[in-house]
């Protein structure tokens, strides 16, 4: 079973119209070019899907997601808008990968950079992960941990402390990626029973300056994606970037 995670395309319905360090839609197009060859089985796109919040972006990414040669599956992040989205192509919380099961998290706030799950969708999580303990990858856009990033790490998941409270009662849990801090992240979580690997991405648009106290651009880093190869109870992940 093969997942490719794709993040932040930050698109405008103009499909000429620049972003800080390039092209938004021109990279969004070769990033699903790579990702078609990789010939995935699945397709996540982890938020900020629209940069300008209009109906007409989010008909252009549907468009060209529509090319996969699989499911895909769309999360909201700060910047999107859900009823363009849904209007679009449906958000769906939960998926079954067979072995795994796949779980969608909503943590867009409404005006505000930062996301949280809220006590309402946390109770939702719990009861999610009580129902069902095949081994579980989450997928989120706000980061539930630290990058290292000050400005970042401040616009991450609010409510973190309270999701991994959570997630100490469920172990099945073992991979949560998210979009949102535009770089590549890899690190390993202990909860109380178990670990869970926490990956971030690459953005489809600019990648941001991993370490840096105010927000930055990284001009030398290219778009990217994740792919993560399920094999029974294990896996492989790794990034791929492409040349613009």
């Amino acid at each position: 079973m093969r997942l490719v995670q794709i993040t932040d395309s930050h698109l405008h319905a103009d499909k000429a119209a620049r972003s800080r360090a390039g092209v938004p839609w021109q990279q969004f197009e070769r990033v699903l070019e790579a990702v078609i060859a990789e010939r995935p089985d699945i397709v996540v796109v982890s938020g900020d899907v629209s940069q300008d919040e209009t109906a007409a972006s989010y008909a252009l990414a549907r468009q060209a997601l529509a090319s996969l040669p699989c499911p895909w599956f769309w999360i909201p992040g700060n910047h999107d808008q859900l009823g363009f989205m849904q209007a679009e192509h449906p958000l769906v919380e939960d998926v079954d990968l067979d072995q795994w099961r796949l779980l969608l998290l909503d943590t867009h706030v409404e005006g505000q950079p930062y996301g949280e799950l809220g006590a309402e969708r946390l109770s939702a999580l719990a009861e999610r992960l009580e129902e069902d303990g095949r081994p579980t990858l989450i997928v989120m856009h706000h980061p539930p941990v630290d990058v290292g990033a000050v400005w970042m790490d401040a616009i991450g998941l609010k409510d973190r402390d309270a999701f991994w409270q959570l997630l100490n009662r469920h172990p099945q849990v073992e991979i949560i990626l998210f979009g949102h801090a535009h770089q590549a992240y890899a690190q390993s979580h202990r909860t109380a029973d178990s670990k869970i690997d926490v990956y971030g991405c690459p953005a489809v648009a600019d990648q941001f300056l991993p370490g840096a106290e105010q927000f930055t651009i990284d001009e030398a880093s290219r778009p990217g994606y994740r792919v993560i190869d399920l094999q029974g109870s294990d896996w492989q992940t790794w990034i791929e970037r492409v040349a613009v």
